[in-house]
């Protein structure tokens, strides 16, 4: 047990080892599962759980505490709420306190029996004596039943997912901004992006509390938050960045000679480019570049008269997060001829861009194909000052 605020502490669990979340998501840098229990003069709460690998560790942290009233579930994704149950049967009095859309889930995903609820809507209050807990409906962040509870006393937000990281630490608030600020990024790219005109909305509905300190289900706690708020407001925003995501991929040198020529000419015109060769990149890093970008640049071989398939996954990738990018545009070469173009254009229907026109090669790339990726940098230079991306 920690101590974040009076007869406030953190109860959760430091995943230092996990580098891969949902079989899906790298985690260089480990992971938290963060829980809370808030010890009122009448009643007291632990707000979330942890993953059912570190059980062992929250129930640890419970030892010796005689009571739990209430279990609050702001989420029902099971890192969070998969040993609810074990909870239960150590404290068998207590309620779940969720969201209707989360006591649906919870029953479906953990068995919960449907008497062990009690389920508040927005803005609904719940007592424990001397401090109070409002709940806070914000769906999908990430999923459709999220929601955060504000203690009123403390002015404290149990935020969930939101404003989350991905990061080991024995640190219980933030010290380091720098490193914190880059995983929050990443965490936003993965899992948030997809539902930043939401979260926007969200932002606005937790604008009239008062907040002094933010404590998420992952990641450390902010005890100055205004930065981390300033951020997402600004990943959220429909403003892009003067700046070219670049995932590729090349098999036997034409397209890299193709990326690399771009890439340099992009950078003489004052555009900001990030590569990432598909064959070695972590996707998250990717996802971040994508947070920020104004355009998309898919640079791929041809692989049995379409695309490499890792470009293919990027595309696929970038469709599912449905970044702020306002143009797209595709590199490469083939070797006899093939509709990677289309086949790529047809897997990205989220997007909402302006697809430039593509440079394509026939082998090596030739004089003239070095003068087309000229004038393709023309182009998103010229693209990019007219939208007023941010520099």
């Amino acid at each position: 047990m920690r101590k974040v605020a009076e007869s406030v502490y953190w109860v959760g669990a430091v995943d230092w080892d996990r580098r891969l979340f949902d079989s899906l998501v790298p985690l260089p840098d480990g992971t938290t599962y963060n829980a809370y229990l808030v010890e009122g003069s009448e009643k007291t709460a632990l707000i979330d759980a942890v993953d059912p690998d570190m059980v062992d560790t929250l129930l640890g942290h419970l030892d010796g505490v005689e009571k739990v009233d209430y279990v609050i579930s702001q989420h029902a994704e099971q890192d969070h709420s998969g040993t609810i149950a074990l909870v239960l049967d150590l404290y068998p009095e207590a309620k779940v306190v969720t969201n209707a859309k989360a006591k649906s889930m919870l029953m479906d995903l953990l068995l919960i029996p449907e008497d062990k609820f009690i389920v508040v809507g927005d803005g609904e209050t719940l007592s424990l004596g001397d401090k109070t807990l409002t709940f806070i409906l914000t769906p999908w962040v990430h999923w459709p039943e999220t929601m955060s509870t504000y203690l009123a006393e403390d002015k404290l937000l149990f935020s969930g997912d939101f404003f989350g990281s991905h990061i080991a630490t024995s640190d219980l608030f933030v010290r380091d901004q720098g490193r914190v600020l880059e995983a929050a990024k990443r965490y936003f790219g993965e899992i948030m992006m997809p539902f930043r005109t939401i979260i926007a909305k969200n932002l606005e509905k937790l604008s009239p509390y008062d907040i002094r300190m933010i404590a998420p289900s992952h990641g450390q706690i902010y005890d100055s938050p205004g930065w981390i708020v300033d951020a997402y407001k600004d990943w959220v925003s429909g403003v892009a960045h003067n700046l070219v995501a670049f995932p590729f991929v090349s098999m036997h040198g034409s397209t890299r000679l193709m990326v690399d020529h771009l890439a340099a000419a992009l950078s003489e015109r004052d555009v900001r480019v990030e590569l990432f060769n598909l064959a070695v990149t972590d996707i998250g890093k990717l996802a971040m570049s994508l947070v920020d970008a104004g355009s998309i640049v898919l640079g791929t071989p041809t692989v049995l008269a379409g695309p490499h398939p890792m470009a293919a996954y990027a595309a696929f990738l970038a469709n599912a997060l449905r970044p702020k990018a306002k143009y797209l545009s595709i590199v490469g070469s083939y070797g006899w001829g093939g509709k990677t173009v289309e086949t790529l254009a047809g897997m990205i229907p989220n997007l909402k861009v302006e697809v430039l026109d593509p440079v394509l090669c026939k082998g090596l790339p030739s004089d003239d194909t070095y003068g087309a990726l000229d004038r393709l940098a023309d182009a998103i230079a010229a693209k990019h000052k007219e939208s007023g991306f941010q520099r």
